[in-house]
């Protein structure tokens, strides 16, 4: 029996986008199959160094994978991120 799929949300706050962009670019690239849109906000448009970045992130998935995606997003150094689990 194929597990349940979930939608959900993922919210990752990046404290430094130049230091952090790679390493979450790489990860996203890996868990695209999951992503279903994606929305990146700019909240310090005129920052040049250190700039904070919010990306949203609408995923589907089963449980567990969700979870682990958000915990390895959450890993990177300089990054939170914070998932919503919404069952169909």
């Amino acid at each position: 029996m194929a597990e349940k799929k979930h939608l959900g949300t993922i919210t990752i706050l990046v404290k430094d986008r130049q230091k952090a962009s790679v390493d979450l670019q790489k990860i996203l690239t890996e868990a695209g199959h999951m992503i279903m849109a994606r929305l990146g906000v700019n909240p310090q448009r005129a920052c040049i160094e250190h700039c904070t970045g919010l990306v949203v992130l609408v995923v589907e998935g089963n449980a567990r994978d969700i979870s682990a995606l958000a915990k390895k997003i959450d890993r990177i150094y300089g990054i939170v991120a914070k998932k919503i689990m919404i069952t169909k």
